[in-house]
């Protein structure tokens, strides 16, 4: 008995990586945590949707709803593997990707979201040098001396003050 053996090729390019940064970041969870949706909805939650946009985004340098759900028809497995969980093409619909514009438009939900994001991500240190010191090549300028010891400079659109003690 002979079996038909059948073979499914996809073009693979960036997207484990784009995917698995995201969820390194905690995109998905973070997003499912700050931006509810009903209970009747199935398939992949708000999170996962939006981090799937994101790679098609960031993959294909293109941001147009009409375009993702094509793009996930031709790498279902990529994205099922990538994902661990069932990516449906219908998941990509514009109407998926409207809700996910809907949901991100709250500002008191997406500031919350930004700042829990940021807690993950970024790192604040308290750093009091005792001098700080400007390498002339890439600071170059007129610059005036207070009787303090401080340097000011400005243009058009900004004003610095630089002390050096």
């Amino acid at each position: 008995m002979t079996e038909m053996l059948s073979v499914i090729s996809e073009r693979v390019d960036d997207i484990p990586l784009l995917l698995a940064h995201q969820e390194r970041m905690g995109l998905p969870s973070l997003l499912d945590e700050h931006f509810t949706t009903h209970g009747h909805r199935q398939g992949l939650s708000l999170g996962w949707v939006t981090v799937g946009w994101l790679t098609h985004i960031l993959s294909e340098a293109d941001h147009r709803l009409n375009h993702v759900q094509p793009w996930v028809e031709k790498r279902r497995e990529t994205l099922d593997r990538c994902m661990r969980q069932a990516a449906r093409a219908l998941d990509f619909s514009n109407d998926r990707l409207g809700g996910v514009l809907r949901a991100l438009s709250d500002d008191l939900r997406r500031e919350a979201f930004e700042g829990a994001l940021n807690r993950r991500l970024l790192r604040v240190y308290d750093l009091n040098p005792e001098r700080a010191r400007l390498d002339s090549t890439t600071a170059s300028g007129y610059w005036a001396v207070t009787s303090g010891g401080c340097s000011s400079w400005g243009t058009a659109r900004t004003n610095g003050l630089i002390c050096l003690r």
